[in-house]
């Protein structure tokens, strides 16, 4: 069992925590963990680039000199590598990178993930949130009071729409609802702080499946589903 620090909503440090053992099983596959991230990583390539090879360079197909007497080396076309303005030998063409990884795959590297930063101690559970309004000045006061490392990657009880439009300013830091956080999310951050609530119901129930939504990799979910637009 992993123990982790408690944060009063205000806060201040409270009494140590037990994690759940529902997620928190202190198993840590590093194959499963490295294809996980390696996938959500390939999965916000476009896969757009495209350049011309010979057959797509403009430029005629008529050979510009004769094949021998000139003293000059054979050529078939303008439109070969070798000349300006030419096709790329091997260009590279648009294509999808998309991959998909089983689902126990994902929900075990997910555990494996909470598993690694518990296991450095970088958990925290936080007692709530109190945000009546986005404020970016009282989530940088509550970060400090915190002292929490590095990146930081808060997991709320559902969509707390005030918590995300606070931090979504913020260099460094992600709100997401609980079970929306990909692999690589866990990983990415330093410290991560999970909503006591979001805690709570979980018990020794099954792990939530990694839902490795595609998404910008330096940002957290739109701005239309933060204010509840969207399907």
């Amino acid at each position: 069992m992993y123990q982790a620090r408690y944060i009063n909503t205000d806060g201040s440090a409270g009494a140590e925590v037990t994690l759940p053992t529902a997620l928190f099983d202190g198993v840590i596959h590093e194959g499963a963990l490295h294809q996980a991230v390696t996938a959500y990583l390939a999965n916000q390539r476009q896969g757009t680039v495209q350049r011309k090879n010979r057959s797509a360079a403009a430029g005629g197909s008529r050979k510009p000199w004769r094949q021998k007497g000139t003293g000059r080396a054979r050529q078939g076309t303008i439109r070969a590598a070798q000349w300006r303005g030419g096709g790329m030998a091997f260009p590279p063409q648009a294509h999808s990178w998309n991959k998909r990884l089983p689902r126990r795959i994902r929900a075990l590297a997910r555990r494996s993930a909470f598993n690694s930063r518990a296991a450095d101690s970088r958990v925290a559970v936080i007692e709530g949130f109190d945000f009546e309004a986005p404020k970016t000045r009282r989530l940088t006061q509550l970060l400090d009071r915190i002292e929490a490392e590095g990146k930081i990657l808060f997991l709320t009880h559902g969509m707390n729409r005030e918590l995300y439009l606070s931090g979504r300013n913020l260099a460094g830091v992600r709100v997401l609802p609980f079970g929306q956080e990909s692999s690589f999310d866990v990983v990415w951050a330093g410290t991560v702080i999970i909503e006591e609530a979001a805690l709570a119901g979980m018990g020794d129930a099954p792990a939530p499946e990694d839902r490795a939504r595609r998404r910008p990799l330096g940002g957290a979910p739109a701005a239309a589903e933060a204010n509840g637009e969207g399907a």
